[in-house]
């Protein structure tokens, strides 16, 4: 620790002749130095790092000296990482290792690469108009079972069907059944846990409860890998086909390996969309002029199943979404390890140092937007196009080789699931509500995001 630390405020001779400069930075209060602030209001804490040290410094939080990366160019320095230096692996490791290792976001280089190439054919536009076929049904199945009222959780409600259309779309309807919740609890406790203070196994910990939460995801899946594997033909969901797919030279993914993906992707696959599509619905719920807008264009679709093609010619929807990601980023840091000497912005990174990607502080910076705290969704319609303004000023999806690999998935899902949220309900928020979210890990709100829902009285259904 005390190595890294000297290392990151001093520069090499060679490199100090290149006109680098060391990483500034203060370890904040004892023990926990800046834990507390980075997790509790991210945003805040980003601000004050800002304006005290720049686009790059390093803070001390959970024991470890981290370099904090802000703005869109010291930000998109990491994500092309053109000299390849910044490695996802180490990064997320220290943090969620235990819980996720193995998923495509912790491998690096040539590995993340073999194992991109299998996965993405569970992403080809073919196979995304079929997840679409099926989602739409599952969709409306579900909501169809909301009861609506002056104060519904929205985010509660959103967050058990988008797990049921994980379940349906990636493992082939599995049903879970009475371990249901279980499921979700586990899911939410390796989530959580990443942020753990205590990073022991100790009764109460987020620690223990992430590990737990691990290995019923492994009982639940494990047993399933043999069975797919034996039958004939792959199935037409992600599960079957990780289970089968190979490489072009015959390499095939171990149980080990199918297990580790699908508990990522499983994570990702509806965590990220629920609060995508909360935060949409809220906003809207705020809103009325834009949630009219976006209910016209769903009500003028000629099919209660809209293709792909129509779902991406909802171009109010489309605004919203985009507004959302940037005022609630999904995943609001990015975590990297440097593993080889680097530069980020003149200044020098040496091989070894953690890194925090603040993508979250990028989409509210006000040398990039206007007035970022305001929801414009037409911030991003021509000719204003302020995302524009920098090639890394919208990044929710990440960004270099390590982009979203679902990225088309979940927008597609999320506009999908609102388009019938749109066609069979509406809904208002008091406007001067403010989601409370928990940021000690992927955000959601604490509150469930309360709505007051009404069923509408449409006059026809679509063909």
């Amino acid at each position: 620790m005390q190595r890294r630390s000297s290392v990151l405020d001093t520069v090499p001779a060679d490199r100090a002749d290149a006109g680098l400069r060391p990483v500034r930075g203060d370890a904040g209060p004892p023990v926990l130095g800046y834990a507390l602030q980075a997790t509790s209001d991210p945003l805040t804490f980003h601000r004050k790092r800002y304006e005290q040290y720049g686009p790059v410094s390093w803070f001390s939080a959970f024991g470890t000296r981290t370099v904090l990366l802000l703005g869109p160019e010291a930000t998109g320095t990491a994500l092309q990482n053109r000299d390849k230096a910044f490695a996802n692996g180490p990064g997320w490791r220290r943090l969620i290792g235990p819980f996720f290792d193995g998923g495509l976001m912790l491998r690096d280089f040539d590995d993340h690469l073999a194992h991109r190439r299998i996965l993405q054919q569970a992403f080809t536009n073919d196979r995304l108009r079929s997840y679409l076929a099926e989602l739409h049904g599952a969709i409306v199945c579900g909501i169809e079972q909301w009861s609506p009222r002056a104060d519904f959780p929205v985010y509660t409600a959103l967050k058990a069907l988008t797990l049921d259309l994980a379940s349906d779309i990636f493992m082939g309807g599995v049903d879970f059944g009475r371990r249901k919740q279980e499921v979700n609890q586990a899911f939410i406790g390796c989530v959580q846990a990443a942020t753990s203070l205590v990073r022991l196994p100790l009764p109460g910990t987020r620690w223990r409860r992430g590990l737990r939460g691990r290995a019923l995801l492994e009982q639940v899946l494990r047993p399933q890998v043999a069975r797919r594997r034996a039958e004939d033909s792959a199935g037409e969901d992600l599960f079957s086909q990780l289970c089968t797919a190979s490489d072009d030279d015959g390499a095939r993914f171990t149980d080990d390996e199918v297990v580790d993906h699908m508990v990522f992707l499983l994570m990702a696959a509806h965590d990220t969309s629920t609060i995508t599509a909360t935060s949409m619905v809220s906003f809207l719920g705020r809103n009325p002029e834009w949630q009219q807008r976006c209910r016209a264009e769903a009500d003028a679709l000629s099919a209660e199943k809209p293709s792909r093609e129509e779902l991406d010619g909802l171009e109010a929807l489309d605004l919203v979404m985009k507004e959302s990601l940037r005022l609630v980023t999904p995943v609001p840091s990015l975590m990297r390890q440097t593993v080889a000497d680097t530069e980020v912005c003149g200044h020098h990174l040496p091989a070894g140092t953690p890194v925090a990607v603040a993508s979250h502080q990028v989409h509210h910076d006000p040398q990039v937007w206007t007035d970022p705290e305001r929801f414009d969704p037409d911030r991003f319609a021509e000719p204003r196009r302020e995302d524009r303004n920098h090639r890394f000023a919208w990044q929710p999806f990440g960004g270099g080789v390590h982009k979203c690999i679902g990225m088309h998935f979940g927008t597609m899902e999320v506009k999908a699931i609102m388009t019938q949220l749109l066609r069979r309900f509406s809904w208002t928020v008091d406007p001067a509500y403010e989601m409370p979210l928990n940021y000690n890990s992927l955000p959601f709100p604490t509150d469930g995001a309360p709505v007051a829902l009404r069923r509408r009285e449409r006059a026809s259904t679509p063909a």
